[in-house]
């Protein structure tokens, strides 16, 4: 029993003594690492009100803002561990040696944060436009740090990780589309008044857009009929439904009118074995 009391006695001196020793350093520390997370936020705040007016990426704009958060933290973590006595060259070689090993195991993920970085500073494309790349089509819907979404015709969504985008042989058809219509007429047909009635459907129809303007001229002599290139531009969401409407109103507008859009037709003589 007396053994027992002394173990609880040398003990109790023990922790009283590295209280007194270590105390005064440890609330110094939890005071220090209290104090960083009240600055590391209030510059995280600051720095995404500053980029907010310089227009960035929203992206950008977060990475940026987490990247200074955890820079001043780490300050803050540092003057914790010196006052705390610890050695820090050593925990900085093991961290050292822990990073490699995290990005050999992460490299994808890494070079996906890579491409989307420079995705969002080099800006080949933005938000709502219409590109086409690594045989994939479709309107920007979002842009990560790790992934671009395309939102396609079908209204279904092509996730693209951003590793396969930069490098790659990017088409960017902006915010509008040229429509690529074609009709036929018979050769007997005034092309002048062909050419009106086409001009006035697309006048009439509120998808197509005057500026640029609307492409309308015969483009071939085909067997059966002249036919005329309609390519007017259109918003990339009216692609779809304005070629159908166009389509309609020019029919209306060649029967009205008496133009006729010839059927094909083939000649087949048959010659028998007179010659005949």
């Amino acid at each position: 029993m007396s053994d027992q009391i002394a173990t609880i006695g040398t003990l109790k001196d023990t922790l009283l003594s590295l209280a007194v020793r270590f105390g005064p350093r440890l609330l110094v520390a939890i005071l220090i690492l209290v104090a960083g997370l009240v600055v590391s936020r209030a510059v995280s705040r600051w720095l995404l009100r500053l980029l907010h007016r310089l227009e960035l990426e929203q992206p950008v704009r977060l990475l940026l803002a987490r990247v200074a958060w955890a820079a001043s933290f780490v300050l803050f973590v540092i003057m914790a561990l010196q006052n705390l006595g610890v050695e820090l060259l050593p925990l900085i070689a093991g961290l050292g040696v822990a990073g490699a090993g995290i990005a050999l195991a992460t490299q994808g993920v890494l070079s996906n944060m890579v491409a989307g970085l420079s995705i969002i500073f080099s800006k080949p494309f933005k938000v709502g436009e219409y590109i086409a790349i690594v045989g994939v089509e479709g309107t920007v819907e979002s842009i990560t740090l790790f992934s671009t979404t395309l939102l396609h015709v079908d209204r279904s969504r092509v996730v693209v990780p951003n590793r396969k985008i930069v490098g790659e042989i990017l088409h960017n058809y902006g915010r509008i589309r040229q429509l690529d219509v074609a009709v036929g007429v018979a050769y007997e047909t005034d092309l002048r008044l062909a050419l009106e009635k086409i001009h006035a459907v697309l006048s009439a129809n509120a998808r197509v857009l005057q500026e640029p303007p609307a492409v309308v001229q015969p483009i071939q002599l085909a067997d059966s009929s002249i036919n005329i290139a309609v390519r007017p531009w259109v918003l990339i969401e009216d692609q779809a439904s304005a070629t159908g409407e166009i389509y309609t109103a020019v029919v209306d507008a060649f029967r009205n009118g008496g133009i006729v859009i010839p059927v094909p037709q083939r000649q087949v003589r048959l010659i028998g074995p007179g010659g005949a």
